[in-house]
C-alpha cells in the first residue's frame, strides 16, 4: 500500500500587479519600497488589521509540517555566515517545524524555541524539497518565498497548490511572482474576498 504524502503548497502575499516586495530592500526595509515604511505594513496589513476576518487563511499558512525559504527571505546577510543571523522572527519563530533555507554557504542547523529548526541547504531546490518531504512525513510542505524561490519551484513543476493573497495596491517594480516561469495551467479551487485582500487558491496543473 502506498504511503500517503502531503502536498507541496505555496502561500504568498502579492500586490495587484504581482509583486511580493518592492525595490530597495534593506535590513531596515525588508519589503523595500512598498509605499509604506518598507516593513511590509501595506502588503501584509491584512494579517494584522483584520485578524478575525482572515483567521482561517493565517492558520492555514502555518499548518504545514515543513517549510522551505530562500536566503533572501531568511534575512539580509549575504555571502559567508560572518554574522549570527537567525531570521526575522525572534527566538520563537512561528513555524514550529523544520525550515529548510536555500543558500550557497554551508552552516550548521540552528534550533530555535518552539520546535523550529533551520537547516541550511547548499545543493539546490530539489534537495531541499526531498529533505522537507522526509521531515513532513504525510504532512504538507510549504514553499514560503520569496518570489524568486517560488518561481524556481514553479518553473521546475514542483508546486501543486498556489495560494495567493492579493492586496489592492500596485508596486510597479520589485520582486515579481511568475517572473521567468514558463506558461502554467492553473485551476481555481477557491476564492474569497475580504475587506483588504482577496484570497485565491489555484491547483497547478502544468
Amino acid at each position: 500500500m502506498t504511503k500517503p504524502r502531503g502536498r507541496v503548497i505555496c502561500d504568498l502575499t502579492v500586490s495587484a500587479d504581482g509583486y511580493s516586495a518592492g525595490l530597495n530592500q534593506t535590513e531596515e526595509r525588508p519589503f523595500g519600497d512598498d509605499g509604506g515604511d518598507g516593513t511590509g505594513d501595506r502588503l501584509h496589513a491584512w494579517m494584522f488589521d483584520d485578524p478575525d476576518e482572515n483567521r482561517a487563511e493565517v492558520e492555514q499558512m502555518a499548518a504545514a509540517k515543513a517549510f522551505i525559504m530562500g536566503r533572501n527571505m531568511f534575512g539580509p546577510v549575504r555571502g559567508g555566515w560572518d554574522r549570527q543571523w537567525n531570521g526575522w522572527w525572534g527566538d520563537n519563530p512561528p513555524f514550529h517545524a523544520p525550515v529548510f533555507v536555500l543558500t550557497h554557504h554551508a552552516r550548521d542547523p540552528q534550533p530555535m524555541d518552539g520546535g523550529t529548526t533551520y537547516y541550511f541547504v547548499t545543493d539546490g531546490i530539489e534537495s531541499a524539497l526531498a529533505q522537507a518531504r522526509a521531515a513532513a512525513g504525510d504532512g504538507d510542505v510549504a514553499i514560503l518565498g520569496g518570489a524568486n524561490t517560488i518561481n524556481q519551484y514553479l518553473a521546475a513543476g514542483l508546486i501543486e497548490e498556489l495560494r495567493l493573497h492579493i492586496v489592492p495596491l500596485t508596486l510597479g517594480a520589485g520582486t515579481r511572482l511568475f517572473e521567468g516561469v514558463p506558461p502554467l495551467k492553473l485551476e481555481q479551487v477557491t476564492s474569497r474576498a475580504a475587506t483588504s485582500v482577496t484570497h485565491v487558491t489555484y491547483r497547478v496543473l502544468s
